[in-house]
């Protein structure tokens, strides 16, 4: 809620009669402070009115009782009206919100809603690579994001746990497993193992053929091939659970494609029922060329064995069915735009509630691929997270050991430096753009970067550290805070639930990465130009509350990202 927009369409509906809602939401913030605080376009109103938007911003101007109000001077400036703001009244709403609000942002709007979130999914018995990594810190984010925001938030880590790949682990491991050991390093051991069992089939039918035959028999409950997936599963979550920790990824279920495989028999039976099965050679579709997709969605093969689109809809009524939700985001890469398209079609024949339909989104994410080319586990041509989030931490450390020798706990540190670059720089632009992963991008530490953010913490921190107490609100004269480079800090302050509700709207972490980015910068101007301690005392105070603020909110903010800040750097 901004209690300034509120007041200014109070004012302006007292002049015009119209719904004060609409006006509100019509209400700009300029780009630039000369041209105030806030600015109402007359150009909306030019049609209703009858009258230019020049006229009408006059005749609102001429007319419009600020006395007594927050409002301290109305311009016209052609077809707009700026309103200015009395800026030490704007001060001490902005820092008393802050200090009455123990959870700075947080908000109870979510309440009673429930949020799916269906992220990262990596494939067991496979090498947590980078293709991965954008899905898990997108989807983490929104997670927290949302939680914070009063949402009951449920993560899914929807694991590649089921298909044909197994049944060629198992041939694998039947032909050559004690070659191999799974207990030092299971993952990268298993992908040797693949890769050889791949390169054979592609040589010998009757290899592919009996690791299909291996497939069916852990469909069908085979003891041996449901121990070896069992422990090949079990080896690999292990395995992952060190790379969320490092990461501070959380999921509230690990229910994969083998837990859903059980229940998607139902799937072509409700469609049936409903009249939209074909059969298409054998195989059993559903035709949407009426809902102008020419591609139809396959629901079962010819050999009556389902598929991911079956599953994914098997998916969608269990999740309805279990967490009545009002959102279910998929963070899945923009490859599968097509396929989300189909099931989310498919998906109003299944007799579901119209909410449930509507609450499905594709949340997607651009491509990650290597300067020499897209990706292949199959080929072995990945970079594995595990090797990425250490060479980050040894990087950060390298240049800590450069920059301040001397600090303390200095692997602690480079291990938040290390692992935030990696996170921001992969949240800090739009989630739909595909990346070419660089070393030196990802791990730049100049710049637009989680390290930039980081280091503006811990400045005003040192402004904390140096004093014996700090100032409370009611010792603070706002007055103080009137310059041009506090109020740049109040606004962005002032913004910061409006920004977490604005990600929230587009799913879009990267708003608040640019969020916290401005007010780093902000900050380093305010810095820069103005003696926060050694002023005289109330100057001193209020400038110290300002500091303590901008910590708190970039602490926060990096928070939600799943970046943790150090106090020393």
């Amino acid at each position: 809620m901004d209690k300034f927009k509120e007041e200014i369409a109070k004012k302006i509906v007292q002049v015009i009669e119209l719904d004060e809602k609409e006006i509100e939401s019509y209400i700009e913030r300029p780009k630039e402070s000369s041209n105030g605080d806030y600015a109402f376009p007359c150009f909306r109103l030019a049609k209703e009115l009858k009258k230019a938007p020049p006229m009408i911003a006059k005749d609102i101007s001429e007319n419009i009782q600020i006395e007594g109000t927050d409002i301290k001077k109305v311009e016209v400036v052609g077809g707009y009206l700026n309103f200015f703001i009395d800026k030490g009244e704007f001060a001490k709403q902005v820092l008393a919100n802050f200090s009455n609000q123990g959870e700075y942002g947080s908000s109870q709007k979510g309440k009673g809603k429930n949020v799916v979130i269906d992220y990262s999914a990596p494939n067991i018995a496979k090498p947590f690579h980078i293709g991965h990594l954008r899905t898990t810190v997108i989807g983490g984010a929104l997670y927290n994001i949302y939680k914070y925001l009063g949402y009951n938030t449920i993560g899914i880590n929807y694991l590649g746990d089921y298909g044909t790949q197994f049944g060629k682990l198992i041939e694998g491991y039947k032909l050559w497993g004690e070659e191999y050991n799974l207990d030092e390093n299971p993952i990268s051991e298993l992908m040797k193992i693949y890769i050889r069992i791949n390169n054979l089939c592609k040589e010998d039918e009757q290899v592919l053929e009996r690791c299909r035959e291996n497939f069916k028999k852990l469909e069908q409950g085979d003891k041996y091939c449901v121990d070896l997936w069992e422990k090949f599963r079990e080896l690999s979550i292990k395995e992952f659970k060190k790379i969320y920790d490092l990461l501070g990824s959380k999921f509230d279920s690990w229910d994969g494609e083998s837990f859903i495989a059980t229940k998607a028999d139902e799937i072509p039976k409700i469609l049936e029922k409903a009249g939209k099965l074909q059969d298409s050679n054998g195989a059993k579709i559903v035709d949407l060329e009426d809902e102008g997709i020419d591609t139809p969605c396959m629901i079962q093969k010819s050999n009556g064995s389902t598929i991911y689109a079956t599953r994914d809809l098997a998916a969608i009524l269990y999740r309805a069915r279990t967490y009545d939700f009002d959102k279910c985001l998929y963070v899945v890469a923009y490859e599968q735009n097509l396929h989300f398209k189909q099931i989310f079609t498919v998906a109003k024949y299944l007799g579901l509630d119209e909410k449930y339909v509507k609450g499905l989104e594709h949340v997607a994410f651009g491509m990650v691929s290597l300067p020499t080319g897209k990706m292949s586990t199959r080929s072995g041509n990945i970079v594995k997270i595990e090797d990425l989030l250490n060479e980050a931490i040894q990087r950060a450390g390298e240049t800590i050991n450069k920059k301040n020798p001397n600090l303390e706990n200095k692997e602690e540190i480079a291990k938040k430096v290390g692992i935030g670059a990696v996170i921001f720089n992969n949240l800090s632009s739009s989630r739909v753009k595909d990346i070419i992963f660089d070393w030196d991008t990802a791990l730049n530490f100049q710049g637009e970067t989680g390290p930039y953010i980081q280091y503006t913490y811990v400045r005003t921190q040192s402004v904390m550290n140096k004093l014996d107490t700090i100032p409370e609100i009611a010792e603070i004269n706002f007055e103080k805070l009137e310059d041009d480079y506090s109020q740049e800090i109040l606004k962005l302050i002032y913004r910061f639930d409006e920004t977490l509700e604005q990600v929230t709207q587009k799913e879009e972490p990267a708003i608040l990465t640019r969020y916290l980015l401005d007010l780093a910068k902000a900050f380093s101007s305010f810095y820069n130009e103005n003696k926060i301690i050694g002023e005289e005392e109330e100057t001193q105070n209020a400038r110290v509350y300002l500091t303590r603020a901008v910590g708190e909110v970039l602490k926060i903010g990096a928070k939600l990202l799943g970046i943790e800040m150090p106090e020393k750097m």
